[in-house]
Formats: C-alpha cells, sequence, structure tokens
C-alpha cells in the first residue's frame, strides 16, 4: 500500500529523542518509543523493515547518497531529514547517523539519534531540498539527476567553504 504525503505535521519534544538501529543494509533492527508514537507504526510493523518506510518523497535522494557514502566509510554525520509517519504526516529531525562497530572495530549496522530541528535551519535547508528535488526530477535518466544534484551540493558547499555539516552547524543547531 502507497501511503499518500498529507500537509499535516507531527511534532515531538525538543526533550525527546528518536532512536533506531539498523543492520548494514540499513533494515530497522531497534525503534524506542518515541519512534513508534511520531511514525504511527508499532515496533512489530517496523522491525525487519528498510529505514526508507519513513522516507518522505520530499527529501532529496542527494542527502540520502550524502548520508550513506559518509556512514559507510565508517563517518558520522549529521542531517535534517523530512520523514513521513504511517499516516502521511510528515516531521522534520535533525539527524545524527553514527557506524555501529563490533569489538573489532567493524561496521555492524548503524545508530540514529533524531532530535527536533530549530526553525532557522528548516529556513535554511528547505529551499535547498527544493532544488535538489527539481534537479534530481529534471533529468530524463534519473541516475544523471542525481549526479547533477550531487555536483550542485558539492559545488555549493565548496563556494562556501564548507561542507554539508559546517552548513547544519552553521543554521542554528
Amino acid at each position: 500500500m502507497k501511503i499518500q504525503p498529507t500537509d499535516e505535521e507531527i511534532r515531538f519534544s525538543k526533550n525527546e529523542i528518536i532512536v533506531s538501529k539498523t543492520d548494514l543494509k540499513g533494515r530497522i533492527e531497534y525503534v524506542n518509543d518515541v519512534f513508534c508514537r511520531v511514525s504511527e507504526m508499532s515496533t512489530a510493523e517496523v522491525v525487519g523493515q528498510p529505514h526508507s518506510i519513513i522516507r518522505h518523497p520530499d527529501m532529496p535522494r542527494t542527502v540520502f547518497q550524502l548520508l550513506w557514502d559518509t556512514i559507510q566509510k565508517g563517518e558520522e554525520i549529521f542531517a535534517y531529514v523530512k520523514n513521513m509517519s504511517a499516516t502521511g504526516k510528515y516531521y522534520w529531525v535533525i539527524a545524527h547517523v553514527t557506524p555501529t562497530r563490533d569489538q573489532y572495530g567493524e561496521i555492524t549496522g548503524f545508530h540514529s539519534n533524531r532530535r527536533v530541528p530549530s526553525q532557522r535551519g528548516l529556513d535554511d535547508i528547505e529551499p535547498l531540498y527544493k532544488e535538489l528535488r527539481k534537479m534530481e526530477g529534471a533529468e530524463g535518466n534519473r541516475k544523471d539527476g542525481l549526479a547533477n544534484a550531487s555536483r550542485y551540493l558539492q559545488d555549493k558547499f565548496a563556494k562556501l567553504g564548507k561542507t554539508y555539516e559546517q552548513f547544519i552547524w552553521s543554521t542554528g543547531e
């Protein structure tokens, strides 16, 4: 069943943290009660599912590519993410995603903590994400659109003299 996005926002408290853990492929292994409440899904409904089960169609694929490239290299990343609940409602988060390692230092999965983002941060990131989505969809070939949007993102931050993460932190998070 395909969920239709709505224009209704779900909010959670600044004192709450949404937590999830995945395997190497991004399949959910653990979620906390805040994740379940905000996503409007039970633990049984999400464990074993790909984390993309909460992906909102307004999110640029370019940002997820950057996120996956970063964590698969063993690095952490902070990113703004617009998610979608089981009923199509949306919620914004500032996500901190880190690799989970075993006793030998090998990456065994990923862990994400998500908090309420600042309004200033959303005001800065939403126009950028809208531009990236436009670029991704403008090409007849999705792969070319993604490549062009990725280059645009890299060039934008190079001109600013910042990385994506430095940009995130400059928005007041």
